[in-house]
């Protein structure tokens, strides 16, 4: 089936893009679903009301639907009630841009600082932050509602792959970058960076929290995915099986499952708890042996994101695809075609996938399907409980297997 196109957010062109890249390496939407950023390619970042960007889509159909929201609004103040009105910036951060994410804030987790009333910033309730990776290594931290830089984080020598905050509240941020780490930072501490994460042979492409922030999963140039504990910052487990450099990672809402994309042309869905892998998802057949896996094709998978329903996961692919998969199916449900897409994620709300390429973002709306009670009843019991749990549990085999997502 072909998947319904929601609009698309075209960038602007000017004479020099003709010249150099525009690559969109980075989509992502906040927590409170108020806000999508993209990086436009070079320098920019564009920060743009979701539900205006909607309403444009419904009122002017899927072209050009960044005509609508491109006037350029003065900066105000937090204090001045523009929290509560979301308005569109265009942020220049001075560098390529490659990595984006948002971060809000929870009162009651506090900072690992001993020395609380030293801190410069004071991050309430209805704080949005946005960070920005670079080319040049540094990491740029945003208030959203204003468009003001609020810290400047300068550790890693490399290009800052990709970030990721704890879902938590507790503005911990994660970065992975090229020069072969992962580097852990405190925002309520002003950016005091806690830790350096270090196992990975060459560079760390990806990064990604489990829903509970006790598990990071990280990925890189190897074949290897890395998961490591958030609370002693020290590796659990390497999950083995593809057969090339591994690009993306996303654990499923429930925490239960864990997706990663690779240039091996698979997408692997792993119980990152025992390591196992449960689904492959494959986007060239028959699949490479590992002897043919490691070279360029032209089904390498860029991306990859778990939907908010914890039944579907969408791919990206150089074959100028992207594809919805449900987890308990062996092909794909829905397609649609992207050319260059390089990076996707799904809305906050679910209902909608954005997809990066060459400074744009186009939208497709997800498979509907309502979640069975079953399904409902086992994302809430993985919500809390690891696969160890629950074959300890004194139920029937068959619904170990299904909470554990082996049928």
């Amino acid at each position: 089936a072909r998947s319904r196109t929601v609009g698309e957010l075209l960038a602007p062109t000017s004479p020099f893009d003709k010249k150099c890249g525009r690559e969109n390496w980075t989509v992502a939407f906040a927590p409170d679903g108020s806000y999508l950023a993209w990086s436009q390619g070079h320098r920019i970042v564009k920060l743009v009301p979701w539900a205006q960007c909607l309403n444009n889509f419904l009122l002017h159909g899927t072209k050009n639907g960044a005509n609508a929201v491109s006037t350029r609004l003065p900066r105000q103040s937090s204090e001045s009630g523009q929290k509560n009105k979301p308005c569109e910036h265009i942020i220049d951060c001075g560098d390529i841009v490659w990595s984006l994410a948002f971060g809000s804030s929870v009162p009651e987790k506090q900072s690992r600082c001993v020395n609380i009333e030293w801190h410069r910033f004071k991050f309430g309730q209805d704080q949005l932050l946005l960070a920005t990776g670079l080319n040049n290594g540094r990491i740029k931290i945003w208030d959203v509602y204003t468009g003001k830089l609020l810290l400047n984080l300068m550790d890693h020598t490399e290009v800052v792959r990709d970030l990721t905050f704890a879902p938590d509240g507790s503005l911990i941020l994660v970065s992975a970058s090229r020069d072969k780490t992962l580097r852990v930072w405190d925002l309520k501490d002003d950016g005091n960076m806690m830790k350096v994460l270090r196992g990975h042979p060459n560079w760390v492409y990806g990064c990604a929290f489990s829903p509970d922030s006790s598990i990071l999963c990280s990925v890189g140039a190897s074949k290897a995915v890395f998961l490591w504990d958030m609370d002693k910052y020290s590796m659990l487990r390497k999950l083995e099986g593809h057969h090339n450099d591994v690009v993306a990672c996303e654990f499923s809402p429930d925490g239960a499952l864990l997706a990663t994309a690779s240039y091996d042309t698979r997408v692997f869905v792993w119980d990152p708890h025992i390591g196992a892998i449960l689904r492959e998802f494959g986007h060239l057949f028959p699949p490479p042996t590992p002897i043919f896996a490691g070279g360029a094709n032209d089904r390498w998978v860029r991306s990859v994101c778990f939907s908010h329903d914890g039944l579907h996961v969408a791919s990206l692919a150089d074959d100028k695809m992207v594809r919805f998969w449900r987890i308990d199916e062996e092909y794909p449900v829905q397609v649609a075609p992207l050319n260059n897409g390089l990076c996707c994620t799904f809305s906050t709300d679910g209902s909608v996938l954005a997809a990066g390429q060459d400074g744009s973002v186009y939208f497709w709306a997800i498979p509907s399907q309502v979640s069975s009670l079953q399904h409902l009843c086992r994302m809430a019991i993985r919500r809390v409980m690891p696969t160890s749990q629950v074959k300890n549990l004194p139920i029937p085999c068959k619904v170990v297997e299904f909470l554990c997502y082996q049928i």
